[in-house]
């Protein structure tokens, strides 16, 4: 993917092994020309006990491009086995979602669903030992010809390394124009859609404030100053949110240090927004959803459009850019429900607005099993997908309600009029022309953003494509 994201989990297990004394060694694929060749090289030298595979991304959740990345990890697989006869773990966000799936398919001896720091370490020690997999939380293995899932490695207590010196995240900053970190794990909302709960927990588990701090002074100390937090929502619980803001702000890293952040719409009030302010934060992408009241409820969000406003109003009264994040088509959503959303969008003016069409289905999410019991998968109107055979919600599979009409892109192009506030990414590729590329907010291979960056931008990625827009 382009542009590139450092992988801050392999940042934070590396460190996690070494401080146990492990060798680590990182093999970043995604900075290297030839991929075969700089495998080639390594395993020419190196004879490693246990090789880990990070799979971030199952594909790029937006309809139409629905882009799919489990044959290219399939590919990395075969070419790790001709070149190793190591056991081979699968780790990741995308990978947790997907566990046993992704075991199967890729034809792997192990995954880790969920935090890798410790699960990882007791893999290695049980390969050396007596072999008791079934002890690990998180490990997805194989026994008797089966595939085993153990529950999921989301440890209580959350301590990350503050080291990040395993990846070259000064190469990412350069090419990416960010670099992530990590405040806490998990995320007890519970949005029909989302898939955070699954790979993360259900649980919020956070880190020690000063641990964070640490961690951006390391990259500080590197040249890095642009960081995006990466937690599924930054002010859940907004005490903690509060707390890292105060640490930051005892440091005095507002001078040196621009970050963006995700946050819930509520909560948010006037003393978390001069914190932010204070602290360095120049801009929030707020889950917003939507605007009318009935959608907000399907979506089982806890604010209203009258949150929203007030959101945006805070961030501009504290100098704090905000985007905010629409989920058009979900289940009921008409012509009406999406017009008064993308309306009241325009009336409170925020600085840009993503407006996406469709919701990618997840397994064993409420809106997976709320589309299934409409009617079966494969006979609901409600399904887009670009692949065929049965339904297979392993691949890329959307929902847009048949309720927006024979037309929803069009519907919400002609609705949204040309404001260059509003990202809106439902042209299929093979139409895109040089307004839609500026309209497309999919950062996946994204050329206006990839030379942007290169010509100096930084920062959140929606916020380089809205100043690309407005000037």
């Amino acid at each position: 993917m382009q542009p590139p994201i450092a992988p801050v989990g392999l940042d934070y297990i590396a460190g996690a092994l070494r401080k146990e004394g492990i060798d680590v060694d990182i093999l970043d694929l995604c900075l290297c020309d030839d991929s075969n060749t700089e495998l080639r090289s390594y395993f020419a030298t190196h004879n490693p006990e246990l090789i880990g595979l990070s799979f971030r991304n199952v594909d790029d959740c937006f309809w139409p491009s629905a882009q799919w990345f489990a044959p290219d990890l399939k590919k990395t697989v075969n070419a790790v086995r001709n070149l190793s006869f190591a056991p081979i773990v699968l780790g990741g966000v995308g990978f947790s979602i997907f566990a046993e799936q992704l075991v199967r398919y890729a034809d792997v001896e192990f995954g880790i669903r969920g935090d890798g720091e410790k699960a990882i370490l007791l893999l290695l020690q049980e390969l050396r030992g007596k072999e008791n997999f079934d002890r690990i939380a998180g490990l997805t293995w194989r026994k008797n010809g089966e595939i085993r899932c153990n529950p999921p490695a989301w440890p209580e207590n959350l301590s990350l390394t503050t080291d990040r010196s395993f990846v070259d995240n000064l190469t990412y900053f350069k090419k990416a124009g960010q670099c992530g970190l990590e405040t806490k794990r998990g995320c007890n909302r519970k949005c029909i859609y989302c898939a955070d709960p699954l790979a993360k927990g259900t649980k919020v588990r956070t880190r020690k404030p000063k641990e964070v701090a640490d961690e951006v002074q390391n990259l500080l100390d590197r040249g890095i100053d642009v960081l995006h937090i990466c937690d599924s929502e930054f002010n859940v619980p907004p005490e903690h949110a509060l707390a890292v803001c105060r640490e930051f702000i005892r440091r005095n890293f507002a001078n040196r240090l621009k970050w963006f952040t995700y946050m819930a719409t509520v909560p948010f009030n006037a003393q978390m927004a001069e914190a932010m302010s204070k602290a360095g934060c120049a801009g929030i992408d707020f889950t917003a959803d939507s605007a009318n009241t009935k959608m907000l409820r399907t979506y089982r969000q806890q604010h209203t459009k009258q949150d929203i406003a007030k959101a945006v109003t805070l961030c501009k009264e504290n100098d704090i850019k905000v985007m905010l994040d629409l989920l058009i088509g979900g289940p009921g959503e008409t012509a009406q429900t999406a017009k008064e959303t993308i309306d009241f969008v325009k009336k409170i003016n925020p600085d840009c607005a993503g407006a996406a069409l469709g919701i990618r289905l997840y397994p064993n999410t409420s809106m997976a099993k709320m589309a299934a019991a409409q009617t079966p998968l494969d006979d609901n109107h409600n399904i887009y997908r670009n692949y065929d055979g049965p339904v297979n919600l392993f691949k890329p599979t959307f929902y847009i309600s048949e309720t927006l009409g024979p037309q929803p892109a069009q519907l919400i192009k002609d609705i949204i009029d040309g404001d260059k506030r509003f990202f809106f990414s439902a042209v299929p590729p093979e139409k895109n022309n040089e307004e839609s590329k500026k309209a497309d907010y999919n950062y996946n291979q994204n050329t206006e953003l990839i030379k942007a960056i290169k010509k100096g931008a930084q920062g959140a990625y929606w916020d380089i494509l809205r100043q690309l827009r407005t000037g």
